[in-house]
């Protein structure tokens, strides 16, 4: 019985993050910001690299009913130096009312529903590896909501400013 529920877990999680690809690689094609563009692809790119490694050890606990020991997830500071100056050319070029600012609030929805699955998992799950995979990809999807709370952030910040929406 467990087993089945941890193969029923792994298949939802597979299918939230291919749909998560599906939807940063539409974002990026359909902006018209280079910036917004190349946010939505690094997202994309992020999604493919947690298909990868829930697809590897999906098939591994298929075979063996185990789970992998997951590897951690470490972050490149390298891209977060790039995601911060992308963030910066993000707010010039797009404005709160556009395509791209609706795509990062539906995206931040998206993100915050993998955190719950994923997090929940964790949460139930009795195998120590199950647990610390999950834990690694609540923690992952973290920091992408994170980064695009940020970024909805300083729109709606824009936006209240360009309108003068103070109270004060």
């Amino acid at each position: 019985m467990e087993n089945a529920k941890a193969i029923e877990i792994l298949k939802e999680a597979i299918l939230l993050e291919r749909r998560g690809k599906a939807f940063y690689a539409q974002a990026a094609a359909a902006t018209k910001s280079e910036a917004a563009r190349k946010i939505f692809t690094m997202m994309s790119e992020e999604e493919d690299e947690h298909i990868q490694y829930l697809t590897t050890q999906f098939k591994h606990f298929t075979q063996t009913s185990e789970f992998l020991k997951p590897k951690t997830h470490s972050n490149n500071k390298e891209e977060e130096v790039a995601m911060q100056v992308l963030s910066e050319e993000f707010k010039k070029e797009v404005n709160a009312a556009d395509y791209e600012a609706a795509a990062i609030a539906a995206a931040m929805d998206f993100e915050m529903r993998a955190v719950k699955v994923y997090s929940d998992r964790a949460k139930e799950s009795t195998d120590p590896h199950e647990k610390e995979l999950y834990q690694i990809l609540a923690d992952w999807e973290k920091g992408h909501h994170e980064l695009l709370k940020r970024l909805n952030d300083a729109l709606k910040e824009q936006i209240w400013n360009d309108n003068r929406f103070w109270p004060f």
